[in-house]
């Protein structure tokens, strides 16, 4: 006899990249920022007294809040901090959705949306993306028709690097009759001339949450801290009612405000990993490879016709160097690849040269 409800002992679990170590692993399947945090991060660590965690951290991390309200030129009152960017889209679930209920994404997405469904009980449907990769005509259509009271965008878009522009995402917002999400985890790495902020267009509706990470900008995917965005009367329920009481801890809660404050720090490093983006894009196109244009900190690459994308995966991973290998329908003959430094890139053109 199981005890599990019945659309768990259904479902399957979200499957997360590889996580080898080692000094030789060269590490391009996660999406992680190749270059190390803030040193205000460090010295945030460095002054943490372990008596001080005796005692629970602050309920709603108040300093983290009012640092990112300032960083974003918002109230405190606009924002929410989670255990990872993950801990939200469980919270905007289990908050606003309920079982049965229509959630949207696109296909392909974030693998994990499916998974938070079907821990919810709800329906799934998955608007399949032009071969451009762009939003079909009709999309907001779509969704009130469906009935959807969520709808979930990643923007920019993962596994593409593709970016819907706020103007975009402003009609999609207004025209809808649930709630927008967008999920914002590589909104860092966006070209600045593209001057894109979506902030304002958030916290002045009712129906629009953003959310926002330090695992992949800011270089703390190992501290599991992210927020939301987004109105009061969105952000006050979860905040107050839903959230898992200290659901974030007090390191987590002073290295993320160290982080933040420091965003002049981080800027550099989302300067360089465009850098290297445009040249990983280069070279891997002079290999013959075709590279979706990103505003990500990866690209989506189809392999050469000659290869197949696992053979590629698995040839890579036998010398250390993985690489994200999806097998679903429109994937099957691509790699996503992370920016890297510049010498973990220069080793991967090297294997794929030797390779091809």
């Amino acid at each position: 006899m199981s005890f599990e409800r019945s659309n768990i002992a259904r479902m399957a679990g979200y499957t997360p990249g590889e996580q080898l170590t080692g000094d030789d692993v060269i590490k391009l399947n996660t999406n992680e920022n190749p270059y190390p945090p803030s040193p205000a991060v460090a010295a945030a660590l460095q002054a943490t007294d372990v008596a001080a965690l005796r005692r629970y951290p602050p309920p709603t991390a108040t300093a983290f809040r009012e640092a990112a309200a300032n960083l974003h030129e918002v109230l405190p009152q606009n924002l929410i901090p989670t255990n990872g960017g993950d801990e939200l889209l469980r919270l905007v679930l289990t908050t606003f959705v309920d079982a049965g209920e229509t959630v949207v994404t696109t296909q392909p997405s974030y693998s994990l949306y499916p998974v938070l469904a079907d821990i919810q009980d709800c329906r799934l449907l998955e608007v399949p993306l032009l071969d451009d990769w762009s939003l079909p005509t009709g999309f907001v259509e779509q969704l009130n028709a469906s009935g959807s009271k969520l709808c979930i965008l990643v923007n920019p878009h993962a596994p593409t690097g593709q970016l819907l522009s706020v103007d975009q995402l402003t009609a999609i917002a207004d025209g809808f009759d649930g709630i927008l999400l967008v999920d914002e985890a590589y909104v860092d790495f966006i070209d600045p001339q593209l001057a894109y902020n979506s902030v304002p267009m958030a916290v002045e509706r009712n129906n629009v949450l953003l959310l926002r990470t330090l695992s992949k900008g800011y270089s703390l995917a190992g501290l599991r801290f992210g927020y939301g965005i987004g109105c009061p009367e969105l952000i006050e329920p979860m905040l107050a009612k839903t959230r898992d009481s200290y659901n974030t801890d007090l390191i987590a809660q002073r290295l993320a405000t160290a982080a933040i404050e420091s965003v002049d720090y981080a800027e550099e490093s989302w300067s360089r990993v465009r850098q290297q983006r445009e040249q990983l894009t280069a070279a891997l196109q002079a290999l013959g490879f075709s590279v979706t244009p990103s505003q990500t900190n990866f690209l989506l690459c189809q392999v050469p016709d000659q290869q197949t994308a696992p053979g590629l995966y698995d040839a890579l991973k036998e010398q250390n160097i993985l690489v994200r290998y999806f097998d679903q329908d429109r994937l099957r003959d691509k790699l996503r690849i992370s920016i890297g430094s510049e010498e973990e890139n220069t080793a991967l053109l090297h294997a794929l040269r030797a390779l091809l």
